[in-house]
């Protein structure tokens, strides 16, 4: 279980960027999530065709919140065509009990009753052009309706996308903020997920990242990667990694391999960089990211990291 030292992390990392509340976050470097329709081959990119985010309210917020989508239809210029575009993704915004602590939501593999809590809102989006390239905002959520979780000091929301029906890539990304008109920071706010889907940047010159938090329970974990498509190089930093290279995916598959976690990882989050192929340019890559301990459960991935991004310390040594 996390300890309550995440409590004092999440809301007080020093120097880390709090007024930014979007998922991707902009310091990821990850310009869209996707989500296919659920008609969709495989080696598009999306092994599920369902995504599940958290966004984690602190107690200290009481006013009334919202979850805004960027580019919620599946039809303009953003999004992937095959084809024409066909394709119906759903939103729905769950709060109460189970919203979180259910554990379906945060394996990763669509097993058990996911969608548990209470269902707030839902709205299925298509083709159409009154959404494209335009905020659509879910709420306004009362913070109460979220599900309390005592060892995070705070109210989680979950927000499912999942493609119903078509072939297509929708291409989004999501802000959580004070405000239906535009994006006002919530402050202690998070967004996390178990599994993250998104689409990397056409540039070959940008690296992404993101931030698996590592509890004091691990001791191994398994970096698992899904249709990397010989787009460049995966590698995993920590207060004790420096750069190691993590095993790439081919078209459609997954691959995993395993690192131990020493002592001063724990209680922190690491970091797993992309970095585009700089030979072949690969356009339009979508890709599926999780990281599991050594019970096999997921790690989440916090777009604001836990403790701050990890600073390698040559003077800890691997064992």
């Amino acid at each position: 279980m996390i300890k309550y030292i995440l409590i004092i992390l999440l809301i007080l990392i020093p120097g880390a960027p709090l007024s930014s509340q979007s998922a991707p976050a902009v310091d990821e470097n990850i310009p869209y999530l996707m989500t296919f329709g659920g008609n969709a081959v495989k080696n598009w990119g999306d092994d599920d065709f369902c995504q599940i985010f958290f966004c984690f309210i602190p107690s200290s917020q009481n006013d009334p919140v919202y979850i805004r989508v960027y580019d919620p239809d599946t039809g303009g210029d953003l999004d992937e065509v095959k084809g024409g575009f066909n394709s119906i993704i759903n939103f729905s915004i769950y709060g109460g009990t189970g919203c979180w602590s259910d554990t379906a939501a945060q394996s990763i593999h669509l097993t058990g009753n996911y969608k548990r809590g209470y269902l707030l809102t839902s709205k299925s989006f298509g083709a159409d052009l009154k959404y494209d390239k335009k905020w659509y905002s879910f709420g306004p959520f009362n913070p109460s309706e979220g599900e309390y979780v005592e060892i995070l000091g705070g109210r989680v929301f979950k927000i499912i996308a999942q493609g119903i029906t078509g072939d297509d890539g929708n291409i989004y990304k999501y802000f959580l903020s004070t405000s239906s008109d535009e994006n006002v920071a919530i402050e202690g706010g998070n967004f996390f997920t178990y599994k993250y889907h998104f689409r990397l940047p056409d540039d070959q010159n940008h690296v992404c990242q993101i931030y698996p938090f590592v509890d004091d329970r691990t001791i191994s974990i398994e970096v698992s990667n899904f249709d990397w498509d010989n787009d460049g190089i995966i590698r995993l930093f920590s207060i004790a990694k420096n750069g190691i290279s993590c095993d790439i995916s081919d078209e459609g598959n997954w691959i995993v391999r395993k690192f131990p976690i020493v002592e001063e990882e724990k209680n922190s989050s690491v970091e797993v960089q992309f970095i585009k192929n700089k030979s072949q340019q690969v356009r339009n890559n979508n890709v599926v990211v999780a990281v599991r301990n050594q019970y096999g459960q997921a790690l989440p991935f916090y777009v604001i990291p836990i403790g701050g991004v990890p600073i390698y310390s040559p003077k800890i040594r691997m064992r």
